[in-house]
């Protein structure tokens, strides 16, 4: 009988062909290093559906996520994302990995929205995921808001984006899969390196693992960002221009 083969079991065998390959192993290597059949391992990177068992074992060996392996052609990343995988990086290319999000309830167990000022953001950029900073921060609610959504509320730095001005309040949902991030639409961005910034984004995820950052202010050049720089991508919401909050 003919074993079963899917596009994603296609996808995981051309991927596992390509980082065998590109490690310079041999099937008969791989074979004893996963102490698997090699007839195994050929009809694997034929398309053939692995078990479970021996789908984490291969993720594990490479050090990247199962659902990467069977759903994004790897061949297509840029030695940097390559280099990561190298140096024990699993290589995130939806962001839907990075889904520690840590919120804050009131009495009634709504969740609140939690401001981030200024001078807290260079704390948020490395606290983002613990629980203790997110509670240290203070925390609102906007009833108007769908409750199908979190929500997270960032004090704007500089003027790159009119008619947003410095200082002004913008209130951003959370968004979990970032392959589906809406070009030309304004989000909060929470950069491993340069903090909050907040910037019409176009999604480039696709043909560069990366978004495209822009200003509305042409003073400031665009620049691109890779996926595995960003913390967190927030969707705008709303805005406030006066300063209100405490």
């Amino acid at each position: 009988m003919k074993k079963e083969q899917t596009q994603e079991s296609l996808v995981f065998g051309s991927n596992l062909n390509f980082l065998r390959t590109r490690k310079k192993l041999s099937q008969t290597q791989l074979a004893i290093d996963l102490e698997i059949k090699r007839t195994s391992l050929i009809g694997y990177e034929k398309g053939v559906q692995p078990p479970f068992k021996i789908l984490v074992q291969l993720a594990d060996y490479f050090g990247i996520s199962i659902d990467a392996m069977m759903r994004y052609n790897l061949s297509k990343l840029g030695e940097f994302e390559l280099s990561r995988i190298d140096q024990g990086f699993d290589v995130d290319i939806t962001g839907s990995k990075l889904r520690l999000l840590v919120t804050t309830t009131d009495k009634k167990g709504k969740e609140n929205i939690e401001l981030v000022k200024q001078q807290a953001q260079a704390g948020y950029t490395a606290g983002y995921n613990d629980p203790g900073f997110i509670e240290s921060l203070p925390k609102f609610q906007l009833p108007f808001l769908s409750r199908n959504k979190t929500y997270r509320c960032f004090q704007i730095v500089g003027d790159s984006m009119p008619p947003v001005a410095q200082g002004s309040w913008v209130t951003a949902s959370f968004i979990e899969d970032w392959s589906n991030l809406k070009s030309g639409t304004p989000y909060v961005v929470v950069t491993k390196e340069d903090g909050v910034v907040f910037k019409l984004v176009y999604n480039k995820i696709e043909e560069e693992k990366s978004l495209l950052l822009v200003s509305t202010n042409r003073l400031y050049e665009p620049y691109l960002v890779s996926v595995n720089a960003i913390a967190e991508v927030w969707k705008f919401e709303t805005f406030n221009g006066f300063e209100v909050f405490v």
